[in-house]
């Protein structure tokens, strides 16, 4: 009850008793002071009686006070226990987790392991073979093939990813991987200057699936961050037609298979067109397992799509200058099971019929963006939408290959001393 409340009862008290004690002065005839007395008598019993009632109410107001506090400390205390059950629960599950992944990843590690334990004694046997036969000499006498065996053995790989982009939304959808070697000074190998002496030494399989075989592993990582996002990665005609080595690359994609989805194989035209019955015949056993290929360096659009879509490919690239010059009226059409004549903006809805996609490459400005809009094309590579650039920090570390790989390579490199 309110103080003022207090008060306002406590002069009532006193009022009345002042009035009783008058009362009984006039009308009773009792002596002043005895009425007084009376007087002051009331009022202090109704005092009291008023401080009793106020005391028990207040004892009671505590008392639900006092209950209140209880039941919502022991609501309070649930909540602290339930929390730490669930925080024991979470941390069980990410321990569990934790112990999950790094046993993935260390079986990862070991089939890697394994795999370039046979790829190097393939690098070694490779060597040898060289030698023997006494091409050795025009095989290590190629400064630029020195450099990429010596870049091999001391790790100096790096994988570049451009991004491939939806038009028009222009959201990446996928990356193109480019291995890149560096000599000791830091300077880039290009394809170009190994490609033609490494094939003459019988050694371009094995260094193009050195290569292959680290991008599939930062294809892991990928797919690990983003499912969505799928990597091409280039893969030489001489590997799919290397019946030495490929059962081995065969083995490791199918330990890989869960990639399927996220990994395309890209090849030249000319490299498809031109394959031999080996390479069409392991190309099918890796579209058995689920990888999809793509051809690039188109030069026109004068596909057979009944052919493609039989063999796995489901990505087309051609440049956009090309491109453009060909989506005319009486230009180039791809071959299909459409007798009319293909109107240009129908050309990628054809495609698309057979399960492939266009994507135009080498986009360079935004004018030609603007001309390839008119067209629907599906997919856009090329500076304009993002230049290659090199994968590095964590994730180039956790796909460095293992010890015993670097070790093989040392050894290939001495016997062909």
């Amino acid at each position: 009850m309110p103080i003022f409340a207090h008060v306002m009862l406590s002069l009532t008290y006193i009022t009345a008793c002042i009035v009783g004690g008058a009362a009984l002065h006039r009308y009773v005839g009792i002596d002043l002071t005895i009425a007084g007395l009376i007087a002051a008598a009331a009022g202090l019993a109704c005092t009291q009686f008023h401080a009793v009632l106020t005391r028990s109410s207040s004892v009671k107001d505590r008392e639900e006070r006092f209950d209140t506090l209880r039941n919502e400390l022991k609501n309070l205390i649930k909540r602290v226990e339930e929390t730490e059950r669930r925080g024991d629960e979470l941390r069980e599950e990410f321990e569990r987790e934790i112990a999950d992944r790094r046993e993935t990843l260390v079986t990862e590690m070991r089939g890697l392991e394994s795999m370039i334990s046979r790829m190097s004694d393939s690098f070694e046997t490779r060597l040898s073979n060289v030698r023997q036969s006494g091409d050795m000499a025009n095989a290590t006498g190629s400064s630029a093939l020195e450099a990429v065996r010596d870049a091999l053995r001391q790790n100096r790989v790096d994988l570049h990813l451009q991004p491939i982009v939806t038009l028009p939304q222009r959201r990446v959808r996928f990356y193109e991987g480019f291995t890149r070697l560096r000599r000791a000074d830091g300077e880039v190998i290009m394809p170009g200057e190994f490609l033609a002496e490494a094939e003459s030494a019988g050694l371009l399989g094995v260094v193009d699936n050195m290569l292959l075989f680290r991008c599939v592993q930062i294809v892991r990582r990928l797919s690990e961050r983003d499912r969505r996002v799928g990597v091409f990665c280039n893969v030489a005609m001489s590997s799919l037609e290397d019946e030495t080595y490929f059962p081995q690359f065969l083995e490791f994609m199918r330990e890989n298979q869960d990639l399927a989805g996220a990994m395309i194989f890209e090849i030249g035209v000319r490299n498809f067109n031109n394959r031999s019955n080996i390479a069409a015949r392991n190309m099918s056993r890796l579209a058995e397992l689920g990888f999809r290929f793509s051809l690039d360096k188109g030069e026109g659009l004068d596909f057979d799509l009944p052919e493609l879509q039989s063999s796995g490919v489901r990505f087309v690239k051609v440049s956009g200058d090309r491109l453009l010059s060909e989506l005319v009226p009486g230009g180039q059409r791809p071959v299909s099971g459409i007798v009319r004549s293909i109107a240009p903006e129908d050309v990628s809805a054809v495609f698309m019929r057979y399960g492939v996609d266009l994507i135009v490459e080498k986009v360079e400005d935004e004018k030609s963006v603007i001309e390839l809009l008119d067209f629907e094309i599906p997919f856009g590579q090329g500076h304009v939408f993002g230049a290659p650039r090199p994968i590095k920090g964590s994730l180039l570390e956790e796909t460095a290959p293992p010890p015993e790989f670097i070790r093989r390579v040392n050894v290939g490199s001495n016997m062909s001393a």
